[in-house]
């Protein structure tokens, strides 16, 4: 006699201890356009908007030179070695600010300090203040060299592209390896 109680085993449908399991759902494959599915090492290149934000930002860093003396030439170069891989146009434009800051600022910086120097011992002797007008010309080049980059940067921003006279087929020489 059976129990009430008891619940009798269903054996399941339609599967036999000889017959395989059914295959487990396959799931569709990820395209290769989703952003998972790149390689985290290649870089992404940068739109045409933000090619013209960083390029302007690298010639605007001229700017920082007024109250820094030299942390326009940094911020340059630090654009220059972030965006290389990403933008041509980037790179090329913020490598010429760097090489543009450090002729202007750290070079004409130096000898306009140079040229004062002189021009003070010798205004003992009545000839320095012959010089003084040519070392104030020269003290005048990084006002000049801050315009001049953000005209770069105005140019840049608008999308044209911008090259530094006498700097900027020199840099893209340095770039392309000519």
């Amino acid at each position: 006699m059976e129990d009430p109680n008891s619940i009798p085993e269903v054996p399941p449908d339609n599967i036999s201890p000889a017959q395989p399991a059914p295959p487990a759902p396959q799931l569709p494959p990820v395209a290769a356009s989703t952003p998972a599915a790149a390689p985290a090492s290649l870089p992404q290149p940068l739109s045409q908007a933000d090619e013209r934000t960083w390029a302007m930002l690298a010639h605007l860093s001229i700017l920082l030179n007024l109250f820094t003396g030299f942390l326009g030439t940094v911020a340059a170069l630090v654009i220059y070695l972030v965006f290389k891989e990403r933008s041509r146009y980037v790179a090329y434009q913020s490598m010429q600010a760097f090489v543009f800051q450090l002729i202007a600022f750290i070079g004409f910086g130096a000898l306009a300090a140079v040229a004062w120097t002189v021009s003070g011992m010798l205004a003992v002797v009545l000839i320095g203040c012959l010089c003084m007008p040519i070392a104030l010309l020269i003290s005048l080049v990084p006002v000049a060299a801050l315009v001049y980059g953000v005209i770069g940067a105005l140019q840049c921003n608008q999308g044209r592209d911008f090259q530094y006279w006498l700097v900027g087929e020199w840099t893209r020489g340095i770039l392309t390896g000519n």
